[in-house]
């Protein structure tokens, strides 16, 4: 079981910084202010460095799971930047958007195979969206899979996010493995009618 990533932010270097963060594990050290893209980028870096989150490059999957069309529904910039790039790295392609009423308009207006849902929204929240898009596809026929993403992980999330409609659950903060194979995986399921 690997732990968290750590990254540093100050204001200023001093000698010695960076081999002093080597000793303690800290994956990055970033100095203020720094842009968000700069962010990301450490993130990103330091989640493909845990020996639970592999390589893009490692295993390849299987070509059912390539490309995969993911609507991603979530308010906070820095998680749909951090998505977004994590499954445009796998070859799937992704339609952001920042709540729950725009993910409903996003799906009358194309077809995707996944959708990630933010629980935590404002106006339309994850619940009440995926809810709606239950109501629909029960008139009209099909099923997107629904992975709910929620911050608070407590217990019994899990099977409130799953009684809500969502056909699967990852937790925040995001682990870059967890949740390629959850999107990977939903992707593969075979379409129900």
């Amino acid at each position: 079981m690997g732990g968290h990533a750590l990254i540093m932010l100050t204001s200023g270097t001093q000698r010695g910084d960076a081999e002093c963060c080597r000793r303690l594990g800290i994956a990055a050290h970033l100095l203020k202010p720094l842009k968000e893209s700069e962010l990301l980028e450490a993130m990103l870096d330091a989640l493909r460095g845990q020996p639970e989150a592999p390589r893009p490059a490692a295993p390849a999957a299987p070509p059912a799971t390539r490309g995969v069309r993911v609507l991603v529904a979530e308010d906070n910039a820095v998680n749909q930047l951090l998505v977004s790039r994590l499954l445009e790295r796998r070859g799937h392609s992704v339609t952001v958007v920042g709540d729950g009423r725009a993910a409903l308009e996003a799906l009358s207006r194309q077809s995707f195979d996944v959708v990630l849902m933010d629980i935590e929204m404002p106006g339309m929240d994850g619940f009440e969206a995926t809810a709606a898009i239950r109501r629909r596809e029960a008139r009209q026929g099909g099923h997107i899979p629904i992975i709910a993403m929620t911050a608070y992980a407590m217990k019994g999330d899990r099977e409130r996010c799953l009684e809500a409609g969502a056909d699967g659950y990852v937790s925040k903060p995001i682990q870059a493995a967890e949740l390629v194979a959850a999107v990977e995986a939903a992707a593969s399921q075979p379409a129900s009618a």
